[in-house]
């Protein structure tokens, strides 16, 4: 696939994720929070157009430079909007968007995203730390090894020889974005991109973003509430949501999804991590069409 069409269809799913209502827990079109406004993710969704272009030109499959492609588009958004917005989406489609532009047809691009997992590099390490820090996002690597806040963590890893997939390999059990990054994407490939794909053909693109954001929520614990509040929370939350889809046919199901978005809103759960987990797989159902 072409990186014109890979870059366009990386904006669109990172519009179409934004705009989704009510997503529970999250900004969109119908909820801006204190710190960041529905208008700060569409800005942010459009400034990573020209990064995902260079990331999928010519990619060299022995040393594709994910890090220093998520490195740019967050430094690019940060020129634009003065929030972590996007690094969780950057960090998942850079990967499946390389993969997408080395791939012949779909069933590629899922091998292919690990094949280039495996090939990233040390300075592809500190160039995701340097982005971690830009971006002021708490929790991944915030651990006694190689921790992100360190002002010594990028020496260490460059001593240890530590590629990117190692340190995320590391954070991997307590964040979900890492897991998907090492673990072949099981959330976006096997639970969102599937969920979507078949809604969209069904629903209008707003509910098939939102019942796809809470299939992922009532299947995979959120890390960034878990983080926040702890591992039974995130749990009761995605408990929470197992409840919530067993109404989606039923009348009320829309005044349902609204009190419980109230709900997440008013005790600062924000299910941020699921998020980017819905961006992905809108992401990879369009590399689908489009392929």
């Amino acid at each position: 696939m072409k990186s014109e069409e890979i870059a366009k269809i990386a904006q669109i799913a990172s519009a179409l994720e934004v705009s989704g209502y009510p997503k529970p827990g999250n900004v969109h079109r119908t909820r801006d929070y204190d710190d960041m406004v529905f208008e700060d993710f569409v800005i942010s969704g459009i400034v990573i157009g020209d990064t995902i272009r260079k990331a999928t030109t010519d990619v060299d499959v022995e040393n594709p430079q994910l890090g220093r492609y998520i490195l740019e588009a967050v430094d690019e958004t940060d020129r634009w909007i003065k929030n972590n917005t996007n690094l969780g989406i950057v960090m998942m489609i850079t990967p499946i968007a390389a993969a997408a532009a080395i791939s012949d047809d779909f069933d590629e691009i899922r091998p292919n995203i690990v094949k280039l997992m495996a090939n990233t590099s040390v300075d592809d390490a500190c160039d995701l730390y340097d982005a971690i820090n830009i971006a002021d996002a708490g929790g991944m690597g915030d651990q006694d090894e190689y921790d992100v806040a360190s002002d010594n963590a990028k020496n260490e890893l460059r001593e240890n020889k530590q590629t990117m997939y190692d340190v995320l390999k590391i954070s991997a059990p307590w964040d979900m974005l890492a897991r998907e990054m090492t673990f072949d994407m099981p959330a976006v490939f096997e639970i969102g991109y599937p969920t979507y794909h078949k809604l969209k053909e069904e629903k209008s693109l707003n509910d098939a973003c939102v019942l796809t954001f809470l299939t992922i929520l009532s299947q995979v614990p959120d890390t960034l509430i878990s983080r926040k509040y702890g591992s039974d929370e995130a749990m009761k939350i995605s408990l929470m949501t197992r409840d919530l889809l067993k109404l989606k046919d039923a009348d009320d199901f829309d005044v349902k999804l609204q009190e419980f978005d109230d709900y997440l809103f008013e005790n600062h759960y924000n299910p941020g991590t699921t998020a980017d987990l819905t961006a992905a797989s809108i992401f990879v159902s369009n590399l689908k069409t489009h392929f």
